[in-house]
């Protein structure tokens, strides 16, 4: 019996069991089911932000340990710069010159030339930027910077310890804040005072404080070398993160797919499931009604037809008895609707000629179709192969189809069939040019006993759609952006199903 309806407006209210297949509930329950993923998804980002932020402070304390080794090995180098110095200075000029001049006058010009030859000589391959060296009065008596000679109390507390006999070393740092933070400085150097003493003979620098020696050595070098270094190990550092980052969210977006796909096969099965139950107990219940209705509503209809023979002879009109065959009638088809969606669809499989199904519904809507003032464009690709189907279920699908595009434009149009062959399965596309599913209502078209129509049972797609799938195929219906509906049957090919077979 054709398909009277789509949806209907006075649907009762449906089961949780039922509503599995609407969007908010399969998104919740998806999102939930995902929760303990999104947990280790986020655990991992976070570590991999952690292990990033460690290996940064590490690299900080490690060029923070290298900036103290470095100064600590600045100083002991200062160190033995000074003891060298000393040694060379007492021992190549104060004794000669004390032996030569009897006193030592570094305002004579051959004296200060004799102790800028040795100092040079002494520091030619040192990066020392400046030397002073004072007596015991505190007066700069030589120094790299001849203005300087003759100055007093320029060393302040550092030199009045050296001429005490202590060596003081302190390092000197130029530049913003921000800049000596992060451990790079516009300058450094490293500022040294050390007594100036005497030497006694088979022994270490141990005797009397002759004066004082300030050395600054500029190390501001080896502060960039161990800041480029840890430039380096962060960019290194990023460098293996970021591909790890990549790979990590690659992983995980698959992952999430993964298992949202898991998702909803689990609740597609028991969406399924559910269906199938409810349609158990339905098919239990239509079967002992129909039962309990067809006996009494068969004695009806036969008996107004009887009665309307018997009229038939008579002045008396017939219209009562007309309408109670024809509303016996359409009970007696919705009962059929009724026991279609119940009952379990088992397929009689035979070879199939898709072309002859749909060219038999067509021929038999043709009145229909001249009646309505509509008209039925068909398309068909190269030749499609032949289908283990159930002929007869195919048409009845078919059939409804046709009928729904064509109650679907009741001012007339043209309805678009088009078959076609594609990823090793049959289309069959089915266009009208109506008004369209409103989208609140297309969301429920599948849903049983739902129906926008005063008449109909609301199971019309419903066994359209039971009937496609137990021939291992799907049907999408969707609203055209240029308004009416499309339908979209897809019906699966064997593999040795050939391609130029003609069914029996």
């Amino acid at each position: 019996m054709p398909i009277r309806s789509i949806v209907r407006n006075d649907a009762s209210p449906k089961s949780p069991e039922q509503r599995l297949d609407t969007l908010p509930i399969k998104q919740a329950a998806i999102t939930e089911r995902a929760k303990p993923f999104r947990l280790v998804k986020y655990f991992t980002f976070t570590s991999l932000v952690l292990v990033f932020l460690g290996t940064l402070m590490l690299s900080m304390l490690n060029t923070h340990w290298a900036r103290e080794l470095l100064r600590q090995k600045s100083e002991a180098y200062s160190r033995l710069l000074i003891e060298n110095l000393n040694h060379q200075v007492f021992i190549q000029f104060i004794l000669p010159v004390a032996v030569r001049y009897g006193q030592i006058e570094l305002r004579r010009e051959e004296q200060a030339e004799r102790m800028d030859k040795v100092v040079r000589s002494t520091l030619h391959s040192f990066q020392v930027e400046t030397v002073n060296i004072y007596d015991r009065a505190g007066t700069i008596a030589y120094s790299f910077d001849e203005s300087r000679v003759g100055v007093t109390d320029a060393g302040g507390r550092e030199l009045a310890a050296a001429l005490a006999g202590e060596t003081t070393i302190r390092l000197v740092q130029q530049g913003n804040w921000l800049r000596i933070f992060l451990g790079i400085p516009e300058e450094s150097r490293l500022v040294t005072f050390a007594p100036l003493r005497a030497e006694r003979p088979l022994s270490t620098l141990s005797g009397p404080v002759l004066g004082a020696v300030e050395i600054t050595q500029d190390i501001s070098d080896d502060y960039r070398a161990i800041f480029d270094f840890q430039v380096s190990v962060i960019y290194t550092s990023t460098g293996v993160m970021g591909p790890l980052f990549v790979i990590l969210i690659f992983v995980v977006k698959r992952g999430e797919h993964i298992i949202e796909q898991r998702n909803r096969e689990r609740l597609r099965l028991k969406e399924e499931l559910s269906r199938a139950a409810h349609l158990a107990s339905l098919g239990e219940m239509i079967a002992a009604v129909s039962h309990e209705i067809r006996n009494p509503l068969g004695i009806i209809r036969s008996s107004a037809e009887l009665l309307k023979k018997k009229l038939a002879g008579t002045p008396r009109s017939t219209a009562i008895a007309d309408i109670i065959v024809e509303e016996a009638t359409r009970l007696n088809g919705i009962i059929t609707d009724f026991l279609n969606y119940a009952r379990p669809a088992d397929p009689h499989l035979t070879p199939c000629r898709i072309e002859k199904v749909i060219e038999k519904a067509v021929t038999n809507l043709t009145p229909e179709f001249e009646a309505r003032d509509c008209v039925i464009e068909q398309r068909s690709g190269p030749a499609l192969p032949t289908l283990q189907a159930d002929g007869d279920m195919l048409y009845q699908a078919f059939l409804n189809l046709l009928i729904n595009a064509l109650q679907a434009m009741p001012g007339g149009g043209k309805i678009e069939l088009e078959t076609r062959l594609e990823n090793a399965a049959v289309e069959i596309l089915v266009q009208d040019q109506g008004e369209g599913i409103p989208e609140e209502v297309l969301a429920k078209i599948w849903d049983p006993f739902f129906t926008t129509k005063e008449r109909g049972t609301g199971l019309g797609l419903g066994i359209v759609r039971k009937l496609i799938e137990a021939h291992g195929g799907r049907i999408d219906i969707e609203n055209r952006p240029e308004g009416g509906v499309r339908a979209l049957i897809r019906l699966p090919v064997p593999p040795e199903a050939p391609d130029t077979q003609t069914a029996s």
